[in-house]
């Protein structure tokens, strides 16, 4: 057999089409874009080429982009100050901190400064917390965009096992929180894991986020398999690869993602689902004038209704 191939990219644009639909009807009845503000610190070319990606996705679908490039001396003092301005700024919808940050300055207490309805991330413990209650309000992208995927091809989750090789907080965590959300059975595989492929030839539905090139072999993947590889890791030759051989595992597998093409657009399309969501449900909006100004919601509108 040969496994179908899931397109993200072509999913993340039709995604960022009807987005892009929603925005314009939101300006025609006389409101004003979303906005996303992105700090990046310092100036690693990979951080740099995301934000990138990620401001001229802004562009396309009508979300406004307030781009702060710090240098990497800033101090943690430096971007508290920046954090806390843009929490108040009722242009903002959605603020982004590129990662990683430099080591000098602490990634959990700066995420946690953040306002959870602007954490267009989802990284806040907040966002993390309502997805470990089962009730998710902005997700982390990347198990959110998997998550996607999985709806678009109408395969069933439910009651299947589903085995996660990574556990970061970015993506292996949350994307077991997702998965358990949506009725698997989920296996989480780490750097303590032992006997590593009998696990994941067991699984129905395999998500791999490890960084490790060619890590996973085909021959260990389940017939028929849902195979997602969110790792990526850029080659001396200067090619792509995921974590899982994907020659081989598409003998196998019923559906795979490519890499690149398969969740990496998806990563950036939720997060403009996420400054769009952040915009609809956490933005009143005043319309006693023609042109409406946004203002900032009260506590009350917080959205906990699910």
């Amino acid at each position: 057999m040969t496994a179908n191939i899931i397109d993200g990219k072509s999913l993340a644009e039709q995604l960022k089409a009807a987005m892009k639909a929603h925005i314009q009807q939101k300006q025609v009845e006389g409101h004003r874009p979303p906005g996303l503000a992105v700090i990046l610190i310092g100036e690693d070319p990979a951080s740099t080429i995301y934000v990138r990606n990620k401001r001229e996705a802004c562009e396309y679908v009508g979300i406004r982009s307030f781009y702060h490039p710090l240098p990497a001396t800033t101090t943690e003092a430096t971007l508290t100050a920046l954090i806390h301005t843009l929490n108040k700024d009722s242009a903002v919808d959605g603020i982004l901190i590129q990662l990683p940050l430099p080591a000098h300055i602490d990634t959990p207490t700066i995420l946690a400064l953040l306002d959870p309805h602007k954490d267009v991330d989802g990284f806040h413990p907040y966002n993390i917390g309502r997805l470990a209650q089962r009730r998710p309000l902005l997700r982390p992208c990347t198990p959110y965009g998997v998550m996607k995927l999985l709806e678009h091809i109408q395969q069933p989750i439910r009651g299947k096992h589903a085995v996660v090789v990574g556990a970061s907080d970015i993506v292996g965590r949350p994307m077991a929180l997702e998965l358990l959300l949506a009725g698997a059975t989920v296996t989480v595989c780490h750097r303590a894991t032992e006997k590593l492929e009998t696990y994941v030839s067991q699984a129905d539905i395999l998500v791999s986020a490890v960084g490790n090139p060619g890590f996973i072999q085909g021959n260990w993947i389940k017939k028929g398999a849902i195979v997602i590889d969110v790792g990526i890791t850029r080659l001396a030759d200067g090619s792509l690869s995921g974590d899982i051989d994907y020659d081989s595992a598409k003998k196998n597998a019923g559906w795979i993602t490519p890499v690149p093409g398969g969740v990496g657009p998806m990563t950036v399309a939720m997060l403009l689902a996420n400054t769009l969501t952040a915009y609809d449900r956490f933005t009143t909006f005043d319309t006693s004038s023609p042109h409406p100004p946004c203002r900032a919601p009260s506590p009350k509108g917080e959205g906990m209704q699910d």
